[in-house]
């Protein structure tokens, strides 16, 4: 013990410790503005759409085809982990995944996609979404081989979630002014622009000894993965996690209301989107503070009381004012069920095929999150022509925080399951 402390201590460990600490921030950061789906452009896209005269169904059904990529985290995983490139299963993966996302994004910036061009806009942007969606999965990755034999993964985590989220307060703010004024185009060269510094970070900064591959292992990975999706407790978790991202009530349908039926500008929008950040930073870092002196099983209450809550509070939005405090509110609420959930699976995942399992039950819940919020769309336009928008989006928010209030059904069978795993 005395023999580890002391290289812990040593300067060329603590070069050594900032140097992933600057690495694996920097990496997060960018992604929390060139992330297609919610970083920089996703306001710009949905002000675009808007513009070309897209209802809540089009743009939220935009949103949910757009996010699909993050259901193939497994795949990504399995290909990373297994199938290494040039002899190397980090490095090469993230030059690729970042210089597609360079590409699908610059392409949209040289090659503007003309007016009405919904399926051109989606194709395009669907590169980039791959590109960020894979490098998340080898990034992480390198994370823990990093940061394991060091200690470090929970200090590495702590800062790839702050440096993701303070890359998504700059991304609100721009994305509202480029919204505002019209320059949608510029958001995807900013973007592409960003990409371009993931692909020079993988270059100069991410070293890997090449390996050839292991025969044989990928096919035993698959038959570890499928052993473990039969588990009590992984399927019990993967019904709590699809259930809780099961929610109708969606930033698409929250942009059109505020955008439209409140009359709050486009860049007033974005700054909101920025105060959630500012709260969700707030919740992750709270949450590393009692996670655990807690049991899962009052964690899990948490989970779905704050999730219940981070809907209901958009009832209370009628104007600026209200927007900004409730969405602080609403980023810290949403983001501590988001961490009960991660913390969950993580305890869920059998030793043997943690990596894999892990990503599989985040990508039930990205599959859970886009089809809720293409069902999220085509209520609202629905119920709008029935009962008016405001009576819409209100029916939509309860009935958003209802489907979350049916995560407490699964308690019991969730408790049973981990503790028979034990």
């Amino acid at each position: 013990m005395t023999e580890v402390s002391t290289v812990t201590k040593s300067p060329s460990s603590r070069r050594e410790t900032t140097g992933l600490v600057l690495l694996f921030g920097a990496m997060y950061f960018v992604q929390g503005i060139a992330e297609p789906t919610e970083g920089l452009i996703a306001q710009p896209v949905r002000s675009l759409l808007k513009s070309w005269g897209y209802s809540a169904a089009g743009i939220a059904g935009f949103g949910a085809l757009l996010a699909l990529p993050w259901s193939l985290k497994p795949l990504y995983g399995l290909l990373t982990d297994f199938v290494p490139i040039d002899g190397t299963r980090r490095r090469s993966y993230l030059l690729l995944t970042s210089a597609a996302s360079v590409l699908g994004l610059a392409c949209l910036y040289f090659i503007p996609v003309p007016v009405g061009a919904y399926r051109q806009l989606l194709f395009l942007l669907l590169v980039p979404t791959v590109g960020v969606a894979f490098s998340d999965v080898v990034v992480d990755a390198l994370m823990v081989e990093k940061g394991q034999p060091r200690g470090l993964t929970g200090l590495l985590q702590s800062v790839q979630w702050a440096a993701m989220y303070g890359g998504s307060i700059l991304a609100g703010l721009v994305g509202g002014y480029l919204s505002q004024h019209g320059h949608q185009q510029e958001g995807f060269l900013m973007c592409a622009v960003t990409s371009f510094a993931t692909l020079l970070l993988a270059w100069f900064y991410v070293k890997e000894t090449p390996q050839a591959a292991k025969k044989g292992r990928l096919g035993l990975a698959t038959k570890e993965l499928a052993g473990a999706a039969r588990k009590p407790a992984v399927l019990a978790a993967a019904a709590f996690l699809f259930l809780w991202s099961f929610n109708p009530f969606s930033m698409s349908v929250l942009y059109l209301h505020m955008t439209k039926q409140l009359a709050i500008s486009e860049q007033f929008y974005g700054f909101t989107i920025s105060l959630l950040s500012v709260g969700a930073i707030v919740g992750s870092l709270a949450y590393g503070t009692y996670c655990r002196r807690v049991p899962m099983s009052r964690l899990i209450h948490l989970a779905i009381a704050a999730g219940v809550l981070s809907t209901l509070a958009y009832c209370g939005v009628t104007g600026k004012t209200s927007a900004a405090i409730i969405s602080v509110i609403v980023g810290f609420t949403y983001l501590t069920g988001s961490m009960v959930q991660f913390d969950l699976a993580a305890r869920a995942c059998p030793v043997a095929a943690a990596g894999t399992t892990f990503a599989m039950l985040m990508a039930l819940s990205n599959l859970s999150l886009s089809m809720s919020t293409a069902l999220g769309g085509w209520l609202y336009d629905d119920w709008s022509a029935k009962w008016g928008a405001t009576t819409a989006f209100n029916s939509l928010v309860i009935a958003g925080a209802l489907s979350t209030c049916a995560c407490w059904l699964l308690v019991p069978l969730l408790n049973s399951a981990i503790k028979s795993d034990a």
